[in-house]
């Protein structure tokens, strides 16, 4: 059998797409980090739909970005600079804010709050 290669070169200087996509989601992660006085980052792989960036900004701010994969997720943090950590508990999960419309999202799956979706 034949073996059949990708080519996922770009034009010269351009890097590949992967490499195209991290650098993409590492600039968001920079801007995150500098609006929120720094970042810290979980990665949580997601299966065939990639992996999920959760950023936690050292004022307690939070959001998430989703890479195509766990190369680009890991690719993308390590360019931005941020410190990763292997679970999202303790210390790192304590330092998340939520206010008023996440606590209402959240009960809303549950006991009549504002509907998801």
């Amino acid at each position: 059998m034949a073996e059949t290669k990708t080519d996922t070169a770009a034009p010269e200087g351009k890097g590949t797409k992967d490499e195209r996509t991290a650098a993409k989601l590492a600039k968001r992660i920079g801007a995150f980090a500098k609006e929120h006085g720094g970042a810290e980052a979980q990665l949580a792989y997601m299966g065939e739909r990639g992996t999920r960036i959760v950023l936690v900004g050292q004022d307690g701010a939070w959001g998430d970005l989703v890479a195509t994969s766990n190369v680009v997720a890991e690719a993308a943090v390590a360019k931005a600079g941020v410190t990763v950590h292997e679970e999202f508990d303790g210390e790192f999960a304590a330092r998340v804010k939520t206010g008023p419309y996440e606590w209402s999202r959240m009960a809303g799956i549950q006991v009549g709050g504002p509907k998801n979706g």
